[in-house]
């Protein structure tokens, strides 16, 4: 827990309640240890949402469909929204969950793969949601930064890792290192690259909110 477990659950208690619908499918994820975003995490989107009302979405890593759902929520009615999985266990309940909705568009491929397409087909987007496998982000980042509109938003989720980025690595257990250290070196990143203004918020595990200068 990287916020004290008291003030997050007071924190808790203060948010708007989930539609049924996507109530139901949190509690089911959660039942089922699928990873879905916290409820910090769900926050701070929905207020981003809300606020620059992006017409255009990404999000890496669609898991169950949960996150793509409560995107759609809160998302303009005009917005469309392309999410991109390719575990076949996750894609399973993922094709399931989405099935009908005609403005989220289901990639089922590897991200470099996905990204790559998008950008020869000159793909731009308000918002990026990236919440994938964690060791890639620092390889995704230069294409997502292409598919990205001046003014629009990347939210990077779980990049505190519970609290362990802050250690050394020589603290961390060594099966964990790999993916400890890539993460720092994506922090780095998104902090000191000059196309980008970034911010890093200690919510849910962690959230970088970067703006595209």
């Amino acid at each position: 827990m990287i916020v004290d477990e008291h003030i997050s659950g007071y924190l808790d208690s203060l948010a708007k309640d989930l539609p049924e619908s996507l109530s139901r499918l949190e509690s089911e994820a959660l039942s089922t240890g699928v990873p879905i975003i916290r409820r910090g995490m769900q926050r701070l989107l929905r207020f981003l949402l809300l606020k620059e009302k992006p017409e255009a979405i990404l999000e890496i890593g669609t898991a169950v469909g949960f996150s793509t759902l409560f995107i759609y929520e809160y998302a303009p009615a005009c917005a469309h929204i392309t999410t991109v999985e390719k575990v076949e266990m996750r894609l399973k309940k993922a094709r399931k969950n989405l099935e009908g909705y005609e403005r989220i568009s289901l990639i089922e491929e590897d991200a470099t793969v996905a990204l790559k397409k998008m950008a020869e087909s000159g793909k731009i987007y308000d918002l990026v949601f990236l919440d994938a496998a964690k060791g890639q982000y620092t390889v995704w980042l230069e294409p997502i930064l292409g598919l990205i509109r001046p003014g629009g938003i990347l939210v990077t989720d779980n990049v505190l890792l519970e609290g362990s980025i802050a250690r050394s690595k020589f603290s961390i257990e060594r099966r964990d290192r790999t993916i400890h250290k890539r993460m720092r070196e994506y922090l780095y990143m998104v902090t000191h690259d000059e196309r980008l203004e970034t911010v890093i918020l200690p919510v849910g595990d962690g959230a970088a909110v970067s703006v595209r200068k």
